[in-house]
């Protein structure tokens, strides 16, 4: 099989190819520095059109990428001249088995479409804080949702995945079947294949929430963090925050803060009592249903824009470091190039991290997350850009890992998925030597082993990508 038609014949969903009128929207990612030129896009309907496009891509030697929701800043989910994997177009849906309480997901779906299906059975799990993300990439990385403070990450309540591997073969995984497997999936991206289906369980979950933003000048920062200080040290699984460092386009500093409690607004309002009385100019929290919870920071990630991401993993909310990051950021955002902000996770993490840090491939880390973000606006593709705002992005992350030479250290290595660049998570091309070691750490022999079982030719190479040994 080695021509187009050929293919085509034996592909029940679509293949698209330069050509073709729909080659441009089938390129299109939530950040234009994401978007390859592929050779081929096949949008596929099940896993024998899985295993056909990946025989296609070996027998021409394409590379070969997977795109879920299409949200990794770096172009994990495309390929120049590749083939894309594509499962956003026919495996995107979600069935709800409300008496036993799983979500059967397929590959390609969005968060949005988890949270409305399983909400009207009055059920949730832990998804992303942004509903247009994938499930894909989201629940490989780990997952991290506004309900982990109660349930742990997105893949400790995953149940399932089905999987093809580099040779086309079709896997269950669980705890009982190809545990190996179903180890490696649980924080190992898409190293071992191509997931078509996610089975997750689900929790009860009361209709409406308490969240929203509410936003301060950039003065009141100080304040701000000694308050998010104290109560960080004693929240409850319920309470979560995300603050955010940032600037208004003329480089007034300004810190929104998006606040959560699983609850009524009476007692959300009860346990955020201190940031309200340091006096927001604008107060946004209200009573929400569920499923539009993870919407509410959709208008700060639009699609269609210049995106650079570095994640770093912090001590929490101390205020010299995250006052020098924000001085940082006001710097860049002044210079005009760029638009700049660092978003801290003060999500509870006892959950998380009493689950052992050998069970599942995702490294287990003692401290928050911060996500830094350098964008720049409209259609500009160019790997200058990039180029420009990775310095930029690490000179923030600094202040918070204690100088450039500490993120380097595998302690400030922050949520894969907030740090997937390709060029080195130091900041440094080929600054190590195999980035997934920092990534992975102490699990990283075990899924050497893995990845020489069901993908020895790496072929699976486009998020930290795992050395079979």
């Amino acid at each position: 099989m080695t021509s187009i038609p050929d293919l085509t014949s034996r592909i029940k969903g679509d293949v698209i190819t330069p050509d073709h009128p729909e080659y441009g929207k089938s390129l299109q990612r939530w950040a234009v520095n994401a978007e390859r030129n592929a050779a081929v896009v096949v949008f596929v309907k099940n896993e024998s059109d899985v295993s056909t496009a990946i025989s296609y891509a070996r027998t021409n030697n394409l590379p070969v990428a997977i795109r879920g929701g299409g949200h990794n800043a770096t172009g994990a989910s495309s390929t120049e001249g590749g083939l894309v994997i594509d499962l956003s177009r026919h495996l995107n849906l979600v069935r709800i088995d409300p008496e036993k309480r799983l979500a059967y997901v397929g590959g390609g779906a969005l968060w949005e479409a988890v949270d409305k299906a399983a909400i009207e059975h009055g059920l949730a799990t832990p998804g992303g804080t942004v509903n247009h993300t994938g499930v894909g990439g989201l629940i490989l990385g780990g997952g991290f949702g506004w309900l982990s403070g109660e349930h742990g990450l997105t893949i400790d309540n995953l149940v399932q995945v089905t999987l093809v591997s580099a040779d086309g073969s079709v896997h269950k995984a669980n705890d009982t079947e190809n545990p190996d497997l179903f180890f490696g999936v649980r924080g190992g991206g898409c190293n071992f294949g191509v997931v078509t289906e996610f089975v997750l369980a689900l929790h009860p979950q009361r209709r409406t929430v308490f969240s929203g933003p509410i936003i301060f000048p950039g003065t009141h920062l100080e304040k701000i963090v000694d308050a998010a200080k104290d109560w960080y040290a004693n929240t409850s699984p319920k309470e979560a925050m995300i603050m955010m460092t940032t600037c208004e386009p003329d480089g007034t500093p300004v810190v929104p803060c998006y606040i959560f409690y699983n609850g009524s607004e009476e007692e959300g309002r009860a346990k955020f009592k201190r940031f309200y009385d340091i006096g927001p100019v604008a107060d946004m929290t209200k009573e929400v249903p569920y499923e539009v919870l993870n919407s509410l920071q959709n208008p700060m990630v639009n699609h269609g824009n210049g995106v650079y991401w570095k994640g770093v993993a912090h001590e929490g909310p101390s205020y010299k470091p995250i006052a020098m990051g924000h001085e940082k950021i006001v710097e860049i955002v002044k210079a005009g190039k760029f638009h700049a902000n660092a978003i801290y996770e003060w999500i509870p993490l006892q959950k998380i991290n009493s689950v052992p840090g050998n069970r599942t491939a995702y490294r287990r880390i003692p401290n928050p997350n911060c996500l830094i973000v350098v964008g720049w606006p409209g259609k500009t593709h160019s790997g200058e850009k990039v180029a420009e705002a990775r310095p930029l992005a690490y000179e923030i992350a600094a202040c918070l890992a204690g100088g450039l030479a500490a993120l380097k250290d595998v302690k400030s290595q922050g949520y894969s998925n907030y740090d997937p660049d390709p060029e080195g998570i130091v900041g440094e091309k080929g600054g190590v030597k195999d980035k997934a070691l920092l990534a992975f750490g102490a699990n990283y022999p075990t899924l050497q082993r893995i990845k020489k079982k069901y993908d020895p030719e790496n072929i699976f190479n486009k998020w930290f990508a795992i050395t079979p040994a």
